[in-house]
């Protein structure tokens, strides 16, 4: 377990991640709560779990949405190029490229350019689900920013975005 000062998902209001401690016994001290790290990784802790749980009613992950939704949005990849893409380990992205093409999602067909290689593509049935788990992740993001008002919403998401793109932060 990492120290809860850096956000580590395994530390902090424990659910899911470390289901040994109870949680009405977590109390970390004042001055880690008011850390901006562990605030942001209580903050993704929940983002998680809303997602976690809304995607789980279709019976898929994250990490499948996050693939069904790259095809959509950036086109066919080779599985090699769309793990460099979402940056998914070459062995987690075969099983979720398996699972995906089992349900009939996606389909990988050869690549007209180079016979050698195979490129990943969405099918219908693919985007008729992913527009059902856009739906989802809209209700699970609606849920996550229920607490602040319309423009303390924008405001959260420019200043995050704001520190995401910042290269310092890297």
């Amino acid at each position: 377990m990492i120290c809860p000062i850096v956000g580590d998902v395994n530390v902090g209001r424990p659910t899911r991640y470390a289901p040994f401690v109870a949680e009405d016994d977590y109390d970390p001290p004042q001055r880690v709560r008011r850390m901006p790290s562990w605030l942001v990784g209580q903050v993704s802790r929940r983002a998680q779990t809303l997602v976690s749980d809304a995607l789980a009613q279709e019976g898929m992950r994250r990490q499948h949405f996050t693939v069904l939704l790259s095809l959509s949005e950036q086109g066919e990849a080779s599985q090699a190029a769309l793990g460099r893409r979402l940056w998914i380990d070459r062995s987690d992205l075969h099983a979720i490229v398996g699972e995906l093409e089992r349900e009939g999602l996606i389909a990988r067909v050869r690549d007209p350019t180079d016979r050698r290689r195979n490129v990943v593509t969405i099918t219908s049935a693919g985007k008729t689900t992913l527009r059902r788990l856009d739906a989802l992740i809209e209700r699970a993001q609606r849920e996550l920013m229920a607490p602040l008002p319309a423009g303390d919403r924008r405001e959260l998401i420019r200043l995050l975005e704001r520190l995401i793109s910042d290269p310092s932060v890297r």
